[in-house]
């Protein structure tokens, strides 16, 4: 018969099968329990500290606890053993690259062109680098050093311009009646027409491109003529200014500065885009 008051507490078993844990990834927001404090909390982060995971629960007022990942833990009444959480998809890679131009994805760097552009430093070619680096290999544009617009003229006699392999120079203060201008024309007459296009911004140095407020500033300092520019421009700053150590540390942390074309001044941006159709047209 039925027995509606169910079996005799003594004759039952008493042992039973303790539960199994299952696997839990600590996602954010799941609530947890740890069994030996009774700390009660939601999932923050899964964080790692002297080669231990941890994960950080957040209790109803606010206060967090850390404890070791794994098991020792209850969800829904139920033990688990918490895992790290699983992580989200890899981020879609970019549609723009850093020159604001439609990314191409998967493409190899097309073999040089016969065309070059030419700068006249170190800095400028890292610049250049940063910003249109990735349109330049689709292209197969190669960026060289000139080493100052002094050496453009002999420059151009060996590489010998024609209109299949042009030349594309961007120079550093290239503004009406300065010392550039002169040795640009100068140069200019000794090629053939069409085959070589010189460009460039009004600053004295490519560092002024990067716009000012990257680095906390309304405006570039104003350097008094007869100071060396860049010595200058660090002391002005309150950067170290002793060696050229100094100036590579300053212009390595310009140009961490610089991000995108959005950082850099259109005076740059212009003359840079339009070389690069010169010598890929």
């Amino acid at each position: 018969m039925h027995d509606r008051y169910g079996p005799d507490a003594l004759t039952s078993p008493t042992h039973r099968a303790r539960p199994t844990s299952r696997p839990q990834p600590a996602d954010p927001g799941l609530v947890v329990e740890e069994v030996q404090t009774g700390w009660v909390g939601a999932v923050v982060r899964v964080e790692k500290s002297g080669g231990i995971h941890l994960v950080v629960l957040e209790d109803r007022h606010g206060r967090t606890r850390s404890f070791p990942l794994g098991p020792g833990f209850w969800v829904d009444g139920a033990p688990v053993v918490l895992t790290a959480p699983v992580t989200s998809r890899a981020p879609a890679p970019p549609t723009r690259t850093a020159s604001g131009s439609v990314a191409v994805h998967g493409a190899r760097a097309r073999v040089a062109r016969g065309s070059r552009i030419w700068v006249e430093g170190k800095h400028d070619a890292e610049l250049v680098e940063k910003v249109w680096g990735d349109d330049l290999r689709v292209e197969g544009v190669v960026v060289e050093l000139l080493d100052g617009v002094d050496n453009l003229t002999a420059a151009l006699a060996d590489f010998r311009p024609t209109p299949d392999r042009r030349v594309g120079v961007l120079v550093d203060h290239l503004v009406p009646g300065s010392k550039e201008r002169r040795l640009a024309d100068e140069a200019l007459r000794t090629v053939p027409a069409g085959t070589v296009l010189v460009l460039g911004h009004p600053y004295v140095d490519v560092w002024q491109a990067v716009r000012a407020s990257r680095l906390g500033l309304e405006t570039w300092p104003v350097i008094e003529r007869g100071v060396e520019w860049k010595r200058g421009i660090l002391r002005s700053l309150g950067w170290p200014a002793e060696g050229q150590e100094d100036v590579a540390r300053a212009w390595q942390r310009i140009l961490r500065s610089v991000r995108d074309y959005r950082d850099l001044d259109p005076a740059l941006l212009g003359r840079v885009e339009e070389l690069i159709d010169f010598v890929t047209a």
